[in-house]
């Protein structure tokens, strides 16, 4: 078990909600690392976005995830939650998938049981998988050498209803996840009737902006409900990528980003830790 692996492990079973906001490159990793936060989170629809430039329609492989992962957790030591999305392929797929995101220094993941090309789970006209073949995958990635954190993931409450939700996460739970992901489960009654039914494991919540109709609720209430984990995937990219629009037009109607608020230079070298690597560069000299 790798120290990453350690680390969100403890952090998870501390009793509190813990806060994984989503990253897209080593800048947005450092600055959130320099926040404090305990764990990060690597999105797939924020992956294709940024290293493919498309949306999350299943155009994505785990390479592209595992690559930009290894440049995340070359900046951090913080642990790296990322997303699998269907395992890409079958169970032994999926077992492998496990193995190369563990090299890439990738302290957690989560599988999902939608069909491949899988969808944003947000989007309309989602499948999934049969059960079976779902506790498959799962089995194979809990079972995989790598001993990663597993959050099985079903996308099942809105195609099939929350009693298969239920009845699904309960499967994966008894399959070796570690920690159960019901998407669009965000609501006090929906989150309940889950606790309820499978309250001895740790729940994911998906605080999404691809989810026009989430109300976000309190940390305190969500812990009250079982959830161990609260990802933040998309919000960083969608204020990253507004500031940038801002500095364009900016630049494009002034002539100059003199009217956009932005970091200095000295801030950005300081945070990529400049100074540090000019003294050792002395050291050499």
């Amino acid at each position: 078990m790798t120290a990453a692996v350690t680390r969100l492990r403890t952090s998870l079973t501390s009793g509190d909600v813990v806060q994984a906001p989503g990253v897209f490159d080593a800048v947005s990793a450092r600055l959130a690392s320099e926040a404090g936060f305990a764990c990060l989170h690597l999105s797939g629809a924020v992956t294709s976005a940024v290293a493919l430039g498309l949306p999350d329609l299943g155009y994505l492989h785990g390479t592209d995830v595992a690559d930009l992962a290894r440049r995340i957790t070359g900046v951090t030591d913080v642990p790296l939650i990322a997303d699998a999305d269907t395992g890409y392929g079958n169970a032994l797929h999926a077992r492998r998938t496990v193995e190369q995101y563990a090299r890439s220094g990738i302290a957690g993941l989560h599988i999902e049981d939608q069909v491949s090309p899988k969808r944003c789970g947000h989007m309309a006209g989602k499948a999934v998988i049969t059960r079976e073949d779902a506790v498959e995958k799962i089995r194979a990635a809990s079972e995989a050498d790598a001993d990663l954190v597993i959050i099985a993931r079903t996308d099942a409450l809105s195609v099939l209803g929350i009693d298969e939700a239920i009845s699904r996460v309960l499967d994966y739970a008894e399959a070796g996840a570690d920690l159960i992901f019901v998407e669009g489960a965000t609501d006090r009654e929906a989150l309940d009737q889950i606790h309820q039914a499978v309250p001895q494991i740790g729940k994911v919540i998906n605080v999404s902006e691809a989810d026009a109709a989430l109300r976000p609720l309190p940390l305190d209430v969500l812990a009250s409900y079982g959830v161990r984990l609260a990802l933040y995937p998309v919000a960083p990219l969608l204020a990253a990528a507004q500031a940038v629009r801002n500095c364009y037009a900016a630049i494009r109607q002034d002539g100059n980003a003199g009217s956009v608020a932005r970091m200095s230079w000295d801030e950005l070298t300081d945070l990529l830790e400049l100074p540090a690597l000019l003294e050792l560069e002395k050291r050499y000299a």
